[in-house]
């Protein structure tokens, strides 16, 4: 675990930054949908929900790539991305909802005033549109697109970006997400990371290698942390 302030002896953290998609939103079966509209289109097969589900967090390539497979040479890949974010931004919020406990976390958050924001490599476009469907997310000090600056994750600059504007410290703060490339950012920032288990994340994956310093299979499980919730001297 990164080093950071203590409180009685135990690491304590000042904020929490988040992933989106996978670890604040299911935003899963909205992607499935523009990736079968665009097969369909193409006269191609639908893939099921068990296999785009865990290829969500990879957005438009990753999804494209499982759909059009090894016949994707035949295709022009920036046409087919347009296809597929035209349609996701006109259906973004069909399916989409918040993961159970999410709500409660973020009230828990505000109302022990622990900033918080969203570091996503989402664009940053379709991230603004995709967020007034979901006021409980309002309160976001911060939130970091994809293409918000010159880097994305497995970067940490978007994460060190979030940081300041939340006005705490990298190595008193928190990053849950659902894939490597979370890790990845939240220790190359120097940050506490936490693998969000209820995300988009295959059953045989061994999270083992991904270097994190927490899994937690639940939001509900970070709503009990001492070291992020009790309250601290100089916050």
């Amino acid at each position: 675990m990164t080093m950071s302030s203590t409180l009685n002896g135990v690491p304590h953290y000042k904020g929490i930054l988040f992933d989106l998609d996978g670890t604040l939103l299911d935003t899963a079966n909205d992607l499935g949908e523009a990736l079968n509209a665009v097969l369909t289109n193409h006269g191609l097969p639908k893939v099921p929900r068990e296999r785009y589900r865990p290829v969500a967090s990879d957005g438009a390539k990753g999804l494209i790539e499982l759909g059009f497979g090894a016949g994707l040479k035949n295709f022009d890949y920036e046409q087919l991305r347009v296809e597929f974010l035209d349609y996701y931004e006109n259906h973004i919020a069909e399916h989409t909802c918040l993961y159970p406990g999410v709500a409660a976390l973020i009230e828990k958050l505000d109302q022990h005033q622990i900033p918080w924001g969203i570091v996503t490599n989402k664009p940053i476009g379709l991230t603004h549109v995709l967020l007034p469907h979901f006021p409980e997310l309002e309160s976001a000090a911060s939130v970091l697109g994809g293409d918000s600056l010159a880097q994305r994750k497995p970067h940490p600059a978007p994460l060190l970006q979030a940081a300041n504007e939340v006005r705490v410290a990298p190595n008193e703060c928190i990053y849950v997400g659902d894939a490597p490339r979370d890790i990845e950012a939240g220790n190359a920032a120097n940050m506490c990371t936490i693998i969000a288990g209820w995300g988009y994340i295959a059953s045989d994956t061994d999270l083992t290698t991904w270097q994190a310093d927490i899994h937690c299979a639940h939001p509900s499980e970070i709503n009990k942390m001492e070291f992020l919730f009790t309250k601290s001297s100089n916050r």
